[in-house]
């Protein structure tokens, strides 16, 4: 079966991340925040990523109730530094969410062709495809970690309340001896593919922009123009 082509270019991913996160961190951040989550979750949808696109849909809800709804109904000190932190934590997740994309669907090494396309230097470029390539290890050795807690009783909330210092040990240390070792594996395999080495690298599939990223651009700058302009009015 053929492999089917990427949705953007590697670039176009980069840069809708780059831009939803200064839009949304910015002093009026909280005008893009639904743009940004609909797009976080109309990516999640497209992958067919149906828990991620629930969960994003979920948490936004939960810290909307939290930063808006909850101080009405219940107000004090508590609810109010809930609030506070409930607007600023559904910006991270309209962030994250937007990002989830570009991790889930870029490799390493079409990361990598797309920074060199852009001229990034090397040193910046190789260790942003080495982190990319780090993510699905660190969840692998995770849930591994966990699997082994949970036959030992410590994983999930009753672990966690009867051996709240031993849970929290048997899952750090693991984790760093799996980190560390990860590491190593990784900086042998970048030794392997010469990315230390001085010669421009090559790539199969070079990146390269199509009809599908102008769509797509334009549909995004007449969503921000709509959110402006809305905004604006208020």
């Amino acid at each position: 079966m053929p492999e089917r082509p990427p949705l953007l270019d590697p670039r176009s991913k980069i840069l809708v991340v780059a831009l939803s996160s200064f839009a949304v961190m910015g002093p009026q951040g909280l005008r893009f925040v639904p743009l940004v989550l609909a797009l976080g979750v109309g990516f999640a949808l497209l992958e067919r990523a149906w828990t991620r696109g629930a969960m994003i849909v979920a948490v936004a809800g939960a810290f909307l109730f939290c930063g808006w709804e909850l101080p009405v109904l219940w107000p004090n000190g508590f609810t109010a530094v809930l609030s506070i932190g409930s607007v600023y934590g559904i910006r991270f997740l309209a962030a994250i969410g937007v990002g989830m994309h570009l991790v889930s669907t870029t490799s390493p090494t079409a990361l990598g062709a797309a920074l060199r396309a852009w001229r990034v230097p090397r040193p910046v470029a190789v260790p942003f495809a080495v982190l990319l390539r780090f993510f699905p290890v660190v969840r692998a050795e995770s849930a591994a970690v966990l699997d082994a807690m949970r036959l030992r009783g410590l994983a999930g909330a009753r672990g966690m309340f009867r051996h709240p210092v031993l849970a929290v040990e048997r899952f750090t240390v693991p984790m760093i001896a799996a980190s560390l070792r990860a590491s190593e594996d990784l900086a042998a395999s970048a030794i392997v593919r010469g990315m230390g080495s001085a010669r421009r690298p090559t790539s199969v599939l070079a990146p390269h922009f199509t009809a599908r990223d102008l769509v797509f651009w334009i549909c995004i700058a007449a969503a921000a123009a709509t959110t402006l302009m809305i905004g604006g009015t208020r």
